[in-house]
């Protein structure tokens, strides 16, 4: 699994007009294989910011949205609304498990792992 997250700093003034613009993007995104999350939200504490979610199931996966229609459209939509800065990260996973236990307890430690 894959994990995309981070910021992207726009034109405060344009930001929820960004996010409008983008949401074919990101529906589109959506349906392409191995897409299992694509979310850009707004961050309510900084006026320009959004916050970037994504989850893929693989390499190639992700190379294929990258080379594919949806990204590029967001890309040169991006631009046109002050896009001032990014600072997105890709993480690959290797395990995965809930965060709370079956007593409801949320729990830091990896829990499920056998040693």
């Amino acid at each position: 699994m894959i994990i995309i997250a981070g910021t992207i700093e726009l034109d405060p003034t344009r930001r929820d007009t960004a996010l409008t613009t983008a949401k074919p993007y990101i529906d589109g995104a959506l349906t392409q294989d191995g897409c299992e999350a694509y979310t850009w939200s707004a961050d309510l504490s900084s006026p320009g910011r959004v916050e970037v979610f994504e989850r893929w199931t693989s390499e190639a996966d992700l190379a294929a949205h990258f080379a594919g229609p949806h990204y590029h459209a967001m890309l040169k939509a991006l631009g046109a609304f002050g896009l001032k800065s990014s600072e997105v990260s890709k993480y690959r996973v290797d395990h995965r498990e809930p965060v709370y236990d079956s007593d409801g307890k949320p729990r830091a430690d990896f829990f499920t792992e056998i040693p």
